[in-house]
This record gives C-alpha cells, sequence and structure tokens, in this order.
C-alpha cells in the first residue's frame, strides 16, 4: 500500500494520540470527517493500524524494574526454537522477546515490582524454559527515551 501525505499525518496523529475522536483528528489533518474515517479504516483493514491500547504508568501499576535476559540455547534447529518461543509466550511478565543476531539468541524484556520479585520470576518461569543453557540478566537504571511511536 502506497501512503501519501495525509496517510503519514493520520498515522503519526494516531500514534500520539490514539484516543483522538475522528472530528479532532479530521481537523488536525484537515480533512472532512467522512474522508478521515475512510482513510483510517483503509489504513486498518491494510494492517498498518495493528490495533489500539492503553499504555500503563508501569511504577503507579507496581512493576517500576526493567529486566532485559539473554538467553542462550543448545541449539538452532527448528525444535529447539519453536518450544522456547511457544513457553516465553507464556511468561506473563514478559513484554517482548526478540530472536537476535549475535552472541545471545534471545532478548527478553521483563517487568518487574523490585528484584525479589524478578528472583521469583526467574525461579518461576525462566530457568525452566526449554533450551535455555545461559541467562545473563541486566537491570536497567533509568529510562532515557521510551516511545512507540515511529517515524511515518
Amino acid at each position: 500500500m502506497q501512503l501519501d501525505a495525509t496517510d503519514r499525518r493520520i498515522l503519526a496523529a494516531l500514534q500520539r494520540d490514539g484516543r483522538v475522536s475522528n472530528a479532532d483528528l479530521a481537523e488536525r489533518i484537515n480533512l472532512s470527517p467522512s474522508a478521515c474515517h475512510r482513510r483510517v479504516q483503509r489504513l486498518e483493514a491494510a494492517g498498518l493500524i495493528a490495533g489500539y491500547v492503553a499504555l500503563l504508568d508501569l511504577r503507579r501499576i507496581g512493576k517500576p524494574t526493567t529486566v532485559f535476559v539473554e538467553l542462550t540455547l543448545s541449539g538452532q534447529s527448528d525444535e529447539v526454537l519453536d518450544a522456547f518461543e511457544r513457553e516465553v509466550a507464556r511468561v506473563p511478565d514478559v513484554l517482548e522477546c526478540h530472536l537476535m543476531a549475535g552472541s545471545a539468541d534471545y532478548l527478553i524484556k521483563i517487568v518487574a515490582a523490585d528484584t525479589e520479585d524478578f528472583a521469583r520470576i526467574h525461579r518461576r518461569y525462566l530457568s525452566r524454559l526449554p533450551g535455555v543453557v545461559s541467562m545473563q540478566s541486566s537491570f536497567a537504571l533509568r529510562t532515557v527515551v521510551k516511545t512507540t511511536a515511529v517515524d511515518v
């Protein structure tokens, strides 16, 4: 799908405020509400807008600690990777999991209440993930940049 300047303005505006009303969005990008609505529907149908979410304040919900864990698996076979991916998707505190190039096979991002909570997550979930031969955890001291918006 080819994006024109208006589509890009719509996507940028929705990334800043996914709850904006269609009328306000149309006004911001200088379109009629009906034309704006049609464009948003087209962007959704094309899969460019994957969904809408509420971004929570992790401190206020009691999960201020972010931990990045590098995991190395016993091998790279489809069976080993599939088993790991199936199980890591079930760990409730994992926000992201990425198959990596480089020294680690996977990088996962976890949120926890504190170091004791991470120790619980490690014992209950991470240490039981299939195929894992080593793990290295790094605690984020401070978040410098955090966004979900991409340049369109």
